[in-house]
């Protein structure tokens, strides 16, 4: 690991030190743990898990409609006023 410094309101921190001694952790953990859910949760898809979620919904969706890719405005709009 690295040290690093950061600078945190005043109640911020009173808020990260009641959680952690609630938790039975230290604050550098609950920290720790704020930036990984961070970063996972900005992280770009791989390629992999974009084609996985792909696969998932190609062909699940059917229309006996013929015409949905030139009509599919026109099908939009009829669906939202109704």
């Amino acid at each position: 690991m690295v040290k690093t410094q950061v600078q945190l309101p005043e109640d911020d921190l009173a808020a990260l030190r009641r959680l952690a001694a609630e938790q039975g952790v230290s604050v550098s953990e609950l920290v720790r743990r704020g930036v990984r859910q961070f970063l996972t949760a900005n992280q770009a898809p791989s390629r992999e898990e974009l084609w996985r979620r792909a696969d998932e919904v190609i062909g699940k969706f059917r229309s006996s409609e013929r015409d949905i890719g030139r009509r599919h405005d026109d099908y939009f709009v009829e669906a939202i006023e109704s």
